[in-house]
């Protein structure tokens, strides 16, 4: 299994990401070949915030040109991470009924998100 800093890439920093964080959501430039599973493990596992949705989109890279010479830019996989701005701990009921609540804090926003790398 792949870490979770080769999945999450980089922020995609934009005027409506910027917007959307105080709706809770952040937005990844990620791995093309990642799955949704997989980007919540890792935003979780790197930021200990609580996910609640993600959706991707995928992006042909752009044909480019320098003089006569022809290319083109990589493919590329935007992920949008929903989290949880009011995270309660998880409550279960183990084996005889008793009622068992988890003690893993979770943080209300990703505070490294916008940081100059």
């Amino acid at each position: 299994m792949r870490s979770p800093e080769d999945i999450i890439k980089r922020p995609f920093i934009t005027e409506k990401s910027n917007a959307e964080i105080a709706s809770g959501k952040y937005t990844f430039v990620v791995d093309p070949k990642a799955t949704k599973t997989e980007i919540k493990m890792a935003v979780e596992k790197l930021f200990q915030v609580k996910v609640l949705q993600v959706n991707t989109m995928n992006f042909e890279g752009k044909a480019k040109r320098m003089g006569v010479h022809l290319g083109n830019r990589p493919d590329w996989k935007k992920a949008i991470v929903k989290i949880d701005l009011d995270p309660k701990p998880d409550v279960y009921i183990e084996k005889g009924g008793k009622q068992v609540a988890s003690n893993r804090k979770y943080k209300t926003s990703i505070e490294e998100f916008g940081v100059a790398q």
